[in-house]
Parts: C-alpha cells; sequence; structure tokens
C-alpha cells in the first residue's frame, strides 16, 4: 500500500523566511508535539535524521529521513527508511504574496505490523497519514514562520 501526497501551501512570507525557519531544526519538536523523537541533525545534504512520530492512533512510527539534496531556499529531497519507506520533495517557490511550498512524497509502511494493519485497515493509515501532514502545515504556519 503506498501513500502518494501531492500537497501545496501557499505562505505570505518570502523563500528566504521560510528557509531560515526549516533550519531552525532544533525548534522542530516545540513546533510539532507528535514529533516525539527527533536527534535534531542539521538541514544539509546527506544528514540523516531520525524522527519518532505518534499520530493520533493507537502506534507509533520510527525512521529515518536522509537530505539526499538541500538546496537553499528552494529544494529538499529525501529518502525515509525504518517504518515508513520512500521519498519526498518539498519545492519551495517565490509568488507575488509569498511564496508556495509543495510537498510531493511516495510512502509506504516499511515494517510487516504496519503493511499488515494497512492491508486491513487503509484508511486509519491514511488517516494517520495525513493528519501528521496537516497538522504539521498548520503548526509550521503558526508557530515557525
Amino acid at each position: 500500500m503506498r501513500f502518494e501526497t501531492d500537497r501545496s501551501y501557499q505562505l505570505a512570507v518570502s523563500p528566504d523566511a521560510v528557509w531560515a525557519a526549516l533550519a531552525r531544526v532544533e525548534d522542530y519538536q516545540q513546533w510539532w508535539p507528535w514529533l516525539r523523537g527527533f536527534d535534531d541533525a542539521h538541514l544539509a545534504e546527506e544528514a540523516v535524521w531520525r524522527c519518532l512520530v505518534q499520530p493520533p492512533l493507537p502506534y507509533r512510527v520510527r525512521f529515518a529521513i536522509r537530505l539526499d539534496e538541500v538546496r537553499a531556499p528552494t529544494t529538499i529531497r529525501a529518502s525515509l527508511t525504518g517504518d515508513v519507506v520512500g521519498n519526498a520533495r518539498l519545492e519551495i517557490t517565490e509568488t507575488a504574496h509569498g511564496c508556495q511550498a509543495r510537498l510531493v512524497a511516495r510512502l509506504e509502511p516499511g515494517n510487516g505490523l504496519l503493511k499488515a494493519v494497512a492491508r486491513v485497515a487503509t484508511p486509519v493509515i491514511r488517516f494517520g497519514h495525513d493528519w501528521v501532514l496537516d497538522s504539521g502545515a498548520r503548526q509550521f504556519l503558526e508557530r515557525a514562520v
């Protein structure tokens, strides 16, 4: 079961302001209380972030995010391994009123338990996935920029 995401968010700030916020990785757990574990790495190419995420469901997911490409202030490409596997891309483009952040991801369960749950309870897994993305975007807009 693969979860494909293509979401865009309009921000009333410049790409440089968004990038400056994204670079403050030490603040991520303050912005996102569902991010229960984060190794506080840097926003740099080849960095590996280890994460523990608690969606509003009775499971947690542990995964690593490897930053394959980091091009300030426009692009982050990453690979995920662990309980969640796949790839993701964040593109930030300037607009007349600030910028647009577009997240494109192809993710799937990376362990047997989540794969089994996804086969029989796809809407539950989809809810958890979408909740993390939507809450994360809202909290970023409210707390970071």
